[in-house]
């Protein structure tokens, strides 16, 4: 009887063992995931909304303390990580914008420093397509039938937008205008002829 009971306290302390080592790896493998290598003239961190680690938005940081305004734009990983490299010596307003969110709040920020960021959500569709970039709006546009064939029209289009960004707030929302139109066909109309 003594042996069998010495092999089960074996066997128990050997499944232990066994779970505790995956407890560790997997532990250390997130904490791996968390860590972030930032040089001395790189800000970088985690962005994070209430639905959990935002992949695939843009980190943007900005500084008016040069010469010339200058921009650095990112996206982050699968897990939200991001790193805004190789920054000028100056101090940056952070802030994230994606499809689906509103813009952050901007955060002021120096070279070397980690800064996890807070996505904010939109509250409707709305407020997310504000940030939209105009080109989305194009792709969401129906070419109407008609005597010229698609594949001509959309090439024709396509020269229009390097003067013309359809798309952009002016595009996708007509304002009421003198003359009170009666329908968005006829506001579009006097819209258009405007130039």
């Amino acid at each position: 009887m003594r042996l069998r009971s010495d092999k089960r306290i074996v066997l128990l302390l050997a499944v232990l063992g066994v779970s505790c080592v995956g407890w560790t790896y997997a532990h250390t493998q997130r904490g791996e995931a968390a860590r972030i290598a930032l040089d001395p003239d790189d800000i970088g961190g985690t962005v994070t909304s209430s639905k959990g680690p935002e992949a695939g938005v843009w980190v943007i940081a900005e500084t008016t303390e040069l010469p010339t305004k200058f921009v650095r734009i990112v996206v982050s990983d699968d897990q939200g990580r991001y790193v805004l490299p190789d920054l000028p010596n100056a101090s940056y307003e952070i802030f994230v914008r994606g499809y689906g969110l509103v813009d952050s709040p901007r955060v002021v920020a120096k070279r070397g420093q980690r800064l996890d960021l807070k996505a904010v959500v939109a509250p409707n569709g709305r407020a997310a397509a504000k940030v939209y970039p105009p080109s989305s709006w194009f792709s969401l546009m129906e070419i109407a039938k008609g005597p010229v064939p698609e594949q001509e029209e959309v090439s024709i289009i396509k020269e229009c937008l390097q003067c013309h960004p359809i798309g952009n707030e002016g595009t996708r929302e007509i304002r009421r205008m003198a003359g009170s139109p009666s329908s968005s066909l006829e506001a579009w109309d006097q819209r258009v002829k405007r130039g």
